[in-house]
């Protein structure tokens, strides 16, 4: 007697092959995907770190970073049409992008950019912000190398705007692990003004020397 159910023959006794076939075929397309986001999440986060070393030590290269943000903005693009879940693999690039171009403005005194000036999502600029503090202690002990205590008293000033405004965040970690950004910006901001503190008392008995030398006997 039947009741108008299939049987257990009638059932299918696997899954079909078509729908094997559509699965493999996204995944295929997603690792084909991650590896073209890894290449050029790769050469973006190469001509940052170059970037960043040359600003250091020579006029501000233009072309570089208007490079960097011409990638920076397609590679974000890209990301929020095709890449979701993938995302991962270019944080490091995005944040490094961010970190040269905001030492970019540095160096050349330009208009601070935001996350929309660069074409980057908020998470991985402020990740850049965040590594931007030790460039720009850098700054500061160069100019301490050269005895410049007004350069380096000004560089520490921006140390301490970049600080105050990390620490204005205070978000969960899942969505941007800033905390250890916070942390070690906070750690390089203390340790760079006794370096400047330490400088100033060192110059300061230099000048002081210096004066006394005409009148002694």
């Amino acid at each position: 007697m039947t009741n108008g159910s299939p049987s257990s023959a009638d059932l299918p006794s696997g899954v079909p092959p078509g729908i094997l076939s559509e699965i493999e075929a996204h995944l295929r397309a997603r690792e084909a995907r991650r590896e073209e986001i890894y290449g050029r999440a790769r050469d973006l986060r190469r001509l940052a770190q170059r970037t960043m070393m040359r600003l250091h030590t020579e006029p501000a290269p233009d072309d570089d970073l208007r490079e960097i943000r011409r990638r920076a903005r397609e590679l974000s693009e890209s990301l929020r049409r095709e890449g979701r879940g993938d995302e991962g693999i270019a944080m490091d690039a995005l944040q490094e992008a961010a970190e040269a171009t905001l030492l970019g403005a540095v160096a050349t005194g330009s208009p601070w950019p935001g996350p929309a000036d660069l074409g980057v999502d908020p998470e991985p600029y402020l990740l850049g912000l965040g590594d931007l503090v030790g460039e720009v202690r850098r700054r500061a002990l160069d100019r301490l190398g050269r005895d410049d205590l007004a350069g380096a008293e000004a560089e520490l000033r921006r140390m301490e705007a970049i600080v105050r405004a990390l620490l204005h965040f205070d978000t969960t970690r899942a969505i941007v692990p800033l905390k250890p950004k916070q942390d070690g910006a906070r750690a390089l901001l203390e340790r760079t003004r006794g370096e400047v503190v330490m400088a100033r008392l060192v110059l300061g008995r230099r000048s002081a020397a210096e004066r006394a030398e005409p009148g002694d006997p």
